[in-house]
């Protein structure tokens, strides 16, 4: 299926898309809430076939799919529209969605070699294949660059063994994107290399050791492989210039990508918690009418707008013939930040359902598991928020700058925040501050950067009131993790705690 849409007619393929996406959610309804119950569904491990079968009758991943080899496009907008409406019914689901677009897809057709590109392609279009990613391992998760998993080339082709575990679609993916480093007999080298393992193949099987009982996600199986497989040179990806820079790329880009899941899962959550407030009653008055709930709402609908500018931004800045590599700052942010408000956002709502939202057969409890992961991985946001401030620090060491209002109102990516927020930010930083202090001030600069793409929203004609209360809530919490990061505490935990430490000898006879 392709679009006969002209690749200039803008307004033309726009009513396209609509169309695509109206039959898209239709089709969902019918598999997630006829013939299955999706409040159901999210206590079992993994999806019935017959559920898989409708939601890919029509088959979405055309989104995802250069034009010449059938698809779509692969366009970054309607990418992230799909994923929305996924999520909106089911996170798990969109980042099934994500895993097959952002960690296979479109590696492939940035960086696959011509004679693998059409083959693969035409098996998702026609076969319903899907694709998975392997980089982390049991003893290397967010340290990538040390992975043992290795090759060696042996009569024209890539020998690869290690382990893998936590790749998402475990046991069910077509095909695999494999992490390893080239041994020599002087040891592993450091660059990586990707390759495309096709595991209908006997020399490309992928052995499954262990599935997981993950926490949450239960959609997605989870688990730890055993790699040994043989696979042609055709089968592994050709960076611009480094095996590591590509890998950059590919996790920028599909952190990038993360407001598409958040998009509908914060759409879901913000709808469902404005129809609970109105309609529950305490105290003879609806739930709304409380200032506590307003404030929860509140916040809610900030992350709904924060997200719908991230939605934007990546599409200006992630299009597939764009270079992610050096795309740190923005990457980190989004992932960040928006994992966090999307954690956040699910606690509140559950909050506000009270007794009657914690059960995993709800939409709060659910929403709470599911959007937790996403917080650790792609990157712990704790590593995340500490190279956001090291990138931060690094510019202004480079420029000899020490003010951080100063440097940050001369970045283009900062510099109209800046402005909203310039009392809190108009300090000096000390050089070797520790690591507490870092991922503290990388919170209040991943808010700074969220702020500015909120402003850039508003200037495109964004609901303004919406705008309004994001900025509001932004400023708060920028202002709020700032006294936090100049007051942290330096006190660090005493590892040899047990004497004089139980309550029950101190208790009066």
């Amino acid at each position: 299926m392709s679009s006969s849409i002209a690749p200039g007619d803008s307004e033309a393929r726009s009513r396209d898309f609509d169309s695509f996406l109206a039959s898209f959610r239709s089709r969902l309804q019918r598999a997630l809430h006829v013939r299955a119950d999706i409040d159901r569904l999210a206590l079992d491990r993994g999806l019935p076939p017959h559920v898989i079968r409708e939601i890919r009758a029509d088959d979405p991943f055309v989104v995802f799919i250069p034009e010449e080899y059938g698809g779509r496009g692969g366009d970054v907008a309607e990418g992230l529209g799909l994923l929305s409406a996924a999520s909106y019914e089911s996170l798990a689901l969109s980042a099934i969605f994500a895993l097959n677009w952002s960690l296979f897809l479109q590696p492939v057709a940035r960086y696959g070699d011509d004679r693998i590109k059409a083959p693969v392609f035409d098996r998702f279009l026609h076969d319903k294949c899907m694709g998975g990613f392997m980089l982390t391992e049991p003893e290397f998760g967010s340290d990538a660059l040390s992975i043992r998993t290795s090759y060696v080339e042996d009569d024209g082709r890539f020998h690869i063994q290690g382990t893998k575990h936590w790749g998402g679609l475990t046991g069910w993916a077509d095909f695999w994107l494999v992490a390893a480093r080239e041994r020599r007999e002087e040891g592993l080298r450091r660059d990586i290399d990707f390759f495309i393992c096709d595991t209908d193949s006997p020399d490309q099987h992928i052995e499954v050791e262990e599935f997981f009982e993950n926490l949450g996600l239960y959609m997605i199986p989870y688990g730890r492989n055993d790699v040994d497989v043989r696979v042609p040179r055709s089968h592994r990806l050709q960076p611009e210039r480094t095996g590591i820079s590509m890998m950059m790329d590919i996790l920028h880009r599909s952190r990038m990508q993360f407001p598409g899941m958040g998009m509908g899962f914060l759409h879901r959550l913000l709808d469902e918690a404005l129809e609970h407030c109105r309609q529950r009653s305490v105290g003879g008055v609806p739930l709304s009418s409380y200032d506590q709930v307003q404030q929860r709402l509140a916040r809610i609908q900030a992350a709904f707008t924060v997200c719908s500018a991230m939605c934007v931004r990546c599409c200006n800045e992630a299009r597939l013939d764009s270079t992610l590599t050096r795309k740190d700052l923005e990457a980190n942010t989004i992932k960040a930040v928006l994992s966090d408000l999307m954690q956040e956002t699910s606690q509140s709502v559950l909050q506000l359902f009270g007794a009657r939202g914690y059960r995993l057969d709800h939409i709060a409890g659910r929403a709470t598991v599911d959007s937790r992961p996403f917080q650790i991985f792609e990157g712990s946001n704790d590593i995340l928020y500490q190279q956001i401030t090291e990138s931060i620090v690094g510019q202004m060491d480079r420029e000899g700058e020490s003010n951080l209002l100063d440097h940050l109102s001369s970045l283009d990516l900062t510099s109209r925040a800046a402005e909203r927020c310039e009392e809190v930010l108009s300090c000096r930083l000390e050089h070797g501050m520790s690591q507490r202090k870092e991922v503290q001030l990388g919170r209040a600069l991943g808010r700074v950067i969220s702020l500015q793409m909120v402003l850039e929203l508003g200037d495109r004609g964004f609901r303004e009131d919406l705008i309004r209360g994001a900025v509001s809530v932004l400023q708060q919490d920028v202002a709020s993790l700032l006294s936090g990061f100049r007051r942290a505490s330096e006190q660090d935990a005493v590892d040899d705690y047990g004497e004089e430490s139980s309550w029950l000898e101190f208790v009066d006879v």
